[in-house]
């Protein structure tokens, strides 16, 4: 079956309906999709211009509201801007929300930056396609350690896999809170992790947490208890940020 996946942003002309046409080329046999606006105008024609250039089709791209798609059943609503984080929170409760911030080209109204913003949006769900394919056929962590020593080779992922493996599990928002940077940002890093094998989800409820796989490999434990032990300052920081939500434990979310 198909996952459904929508995209939302302010306007829905330009960095939503060019999300909608990428997924659909890259993954229209697995993917179901579609496109929104909080405050829907018309398709921008620099929009429609670089896709076209870039072989991709944009027959049946139109700009809709959100209100159309409202009640229709969603498993990803992706927001592309701030704005459209706030307002589609009523939008497929159950659905996972992803939020992606990205300028509106049409600000500039120049053809380079439509282009960018392209090249930009492919590049992430590139990522996003390679993240689902991942979870679908999940591969052992230990498969490919060059790429597992990659993926933790970097301060922000490496906190975040100490943070979660000394809480036992937590969601982006919790995480957000401890890390201090943007949701887009870590739920990037997320992604980055995921596809090396050194995450899993659930979904509790609404939430979705984040936490080690039951099956990781021995080696890969005993690297982050060694890191955890030798190392505690990385995660001191966050975990009193983490601690100090007024919401935990009960209030968590995702």
């Amino acid at each position: 079956m198909k996952k459904r996946v929508l995209f939302v942003c302010t306007a829905n002309s330009a960095r939503s309906l060019m999300a909608e046409a990428l997924l659909r080329d890259m993954a229209g046999d697995r993917f179901e999709v579609a496109s929104a606006g909080t405050e829907p105008g018309q398709p921008h024609p620099l929009a429609l211009e670089v896709l076209q250039e870039a072989g991709m089709s944009v027959a049946g791209l139109y700009s809709k509201p959100l209100s159309g798609v409202r009640q229709q059943d969603w498993d990803y609503v992706i927001t592309l801007c701030e704005q459209a984080a706030r307002e589609c929170l009523p939008v497929a409760s159950r659905a996972q929300r992803l939020a992606w911030d990205f300028p509106d080209p049409a600000a500039s109204q120049r053809r380079a930056t439509f282009a960018r913003t392209l090249k930009e949006l492919k590049e992430r769900i590139r990522l996003f396609v390679r993240v689902h394919q991942k979870e679908t056929h999940p591969k052992p962590a230990d498969d490919d350690p060059v790429a597992l020593f990659k993926a933790m080779g970097e301060t922000l992922r490496l906190t975040a896999l100490l943070l979660i493996r000394d809480q036992g599990g937590l969601c982006v928002c919790e995480l957000t809170e401890a890390l201090a940077e943007s949701q887009p940002k870590v739920s990037r890093h997320l992604a980055v992790l995921r596809a090396a094998g050194l995450l899993e989800t659930e979904r509790r409820g609404q939430w979705i947490f984040y936490h080690l796989p039951p099956g990781l490999p021995g080696w890969v434990t005993r690297i982050l208890e060694e890191t955890a032990r030798h190392h505690a300052a990385l995660i001191e920081q966050p975990l009193t940020r983490l601690r100090g939500r007024a919401d935990r434990p009960a209030g968590r979310c995702a």
